[in-house]
């Protein structure tokens, strides 16, 4: 269970009566004494005697009872919209959370106003206190009467395990949390909205649906039209959508929430991150990771298994990771039969000293077997250039992806037979879509769990225009900005790279110059892009 994070005001706050967002008026204010003290809520809030700075808003300092400027001390608070940012006179209920039995025997029911989650928890002592996102969890005004919300959920792009999962918990969490009775499951993606029809949903539809693969709901890559989709919303009458999808799918949510709020319609926007690449920025880790992690074991230990059993045996298990390879170094990390690990952000070579063939043929000559994982991105730029095919992308706009895996097979097998003159008995295993369509594991079922609760207590209590996700392991509403504007990858300058180098004993395919040089071009993208979001 999640323990309240403490703050300057969290001896005291609970006897402070707290205003409406609307009531602050100016972004900037002192205040005179601890009697006058409300709580500000305002895009970026403010403690007491702790200033900030926000990505959305001029610098914001706080003066102390007594008058005395406080020190900047750097702490910077990236905050999500309310619907009272455009809505300023609109009412706010008691939490019905408050009759809820099952949460009398918590000791803190509500988040406090003025609970944050760190960005960055390793700090040294003079470093300013950092990025930080505003806590997830029940609040005790909420914005919506529960007989008045119309709520929707909607799934779009690739399958991942736990989609149903998350719509599962959605529904129960707004039926048995605040008695919402009315939701609609909006059937095939965005285009769903304006072309298919809705399903009812209840606790009892969606009693089981946790225990299956894929999406209840169905799924499509593209389709986005906003103008149509918040038409269908508004002539609907819902007032509260969840969105499950990728980095494309989010940035289509910041759309409509734009949309809602230039028609200045009281709906709240939520979304849900969901790649099984575990590529999304900012948070902790995505949904459905541990189980394809899991899963691929199965794959990689069978290739083990066929090679080790044979002469000279070879096995290529590709794995998915179409820019990012975490799939691929966690499974080799935890399978320990790996002896080479291919991902996009490292690029290899098949010829010549330290390149692959002569790995392959040291490993071969050493143990009689090799083992290669193969995330679908690695040697994507060698395949499309021996193939002379153009780019192209699908309907979400990603990158159409050549089977590398087939490649390098063939590349294996040629060089062996006819430059080596050495049999080789190769074993190609692609378990890509066997990975994404299996139901999520028992952590990925309680994670799922929690981001669906977080997004439930989010769009209650008004809040719009947000992501939900783990920052150091707390629940926070997140920018949707901020998980689109990059993409995670894996970086090769990290410890957990060198780990896996160091399990798999592996060339790094990279000269001494060739890697500063890439590493010193990753320190400048990063500083150019820190640079970039602090001047947003």
């Amino acid at each position: 269970m999640e323990s309240a994070i403490s703050s300057p005001l969290s001896t005291s706050s609970h006897l402070l009566p707290s205003p409406s967002r609307s009531s602050l008026g100016s972004r900037s204010q002192s205040f005179p004494s601890l009697q006058n003290l409300r709580h500000p809520s305002f895009k970026s809030r403010c403690f007491l005697g702790v200033p900030f700075r926000s990505r959305q808003t001029q610098p914001i300092r706080c003066q102390s009872s007594n008058q005395q400027p406080a020190k900047d001390d750097g702490f910077v608070i990236e905050d999500v919209p309310h619907l009272t940012d455009f809505l300023s006179n609109l009412p706010s209920y008691p939490n019905p959370l408050k009759q809820s039995q099952a949460y009398a025997v918590v000791k803190q029911t509500f988040v406090s106003t003025d609970d944050v989650v760190a960005q960055k928890v390793v700090v040294q002592k003079d470093d300013p206190r950092g990025v930080h996102f505003r806590r997830a969890g029940p609040r005790e005004k909420v914005y919506f009467k529960s007989d008045e919300v119309r709520a929707c959920i909607v799934t779009c792009g690739g399958l991942c395990p736990g989609i149903n999962t998350v719509i599962r918990e959605i529904v129960c969490g707004l039926n048995y949390m605040y008695g919402v009775e009315d939701i609609l499951g909006i059937e095939g993606g965005y285009r769903g909205f304006y072309s298919k029809n809705t399903l009812r949903l209840t606790p009892k539809v969606v009693n089981d649906i946790h225990k299956r693969g894929g999406t209840f709901l169905r799924t499509s890559r593209g389709g986005h039209d906003t103008n149509k989709i918040v038409d269908n919303i508004q002539d609907r009458g819902i007032n509260q959508v969840y969105i499950i999808g990728g980095d494309g799918t989010q940035k289509g949510a910041a759309l409509i929430y734009k949309e809602v709020e230039k028609r200045g319609l009281q709906v709240a926007v939520a979304g849900i991150p969901k790649t099984i690449d575990n590529d999304i920025a900012v948070i902790d880790k995505s949904f459905g990771f541990d189980t394809a992690v899991e899963e691929a074991q199965r794959a990689i230990n069978a290739a083990h298994v066929e090679v080790e059993s044979v002469e000279n045996g070879v096995g290529i298990v590709k794995l998915m990771g179409r820019y990012s390879g975490f799939i691929a170094l966690y499974a080799t990390l935890a399978s320990r039969d790996v002896d080479c690990c291919l991902v996009p952000e490292s690029p290899f070579y098949l010829e010549g000293r330290g390149g692959l063939f002569e790995f392959v043929e040291e490993r071969l000559k050493e143990n009689g077997h090799v083992v290669i994982v193969l995330a679908e991105g690695a040697g994507q730029e060698y395949v499309a250039q021996e193939m002379q095919v153009v780019d192209g992308k699908d309907a979400s706009g990603n990158k159409l992806l050549l089977d590398v895996g087939l490649w390098l097979t063939e590349k294996i097998k040629d060089h062996f037979t006819k430059v080596q003159k050495m049999a080789i008995n190769m074993k190609y295993i692609d378990p890509t879509y066997m990975i994404r369509a299996i139901p999520s594991n028992a952590s990925d079922n309680i994670y799922c769990t929690l981001l669906a609760q977080s997004a439930v207590h989010g769009a209650m209590a008004g809040f719009s225009g947000f992501t939900v996700g783990p920052v150091n392991s707390r629940h926070a509403y997140i920018p949707i900005s901020r998980v689109t504007e990059t993409q995670n990858t894996v970086n090769l300058t990290d410890r957990m790279w060198a780990r896996l180098l160091a399990s798999t004993n592996q060339p790094s395919f990279l000269e001494g110059n060739a890697l500063h040089e890439r590493v010193d071009k990753e320190d400048v993208d990063v500083i150019n892009h820190n640079m970039r979001a602090t001047s947003i």
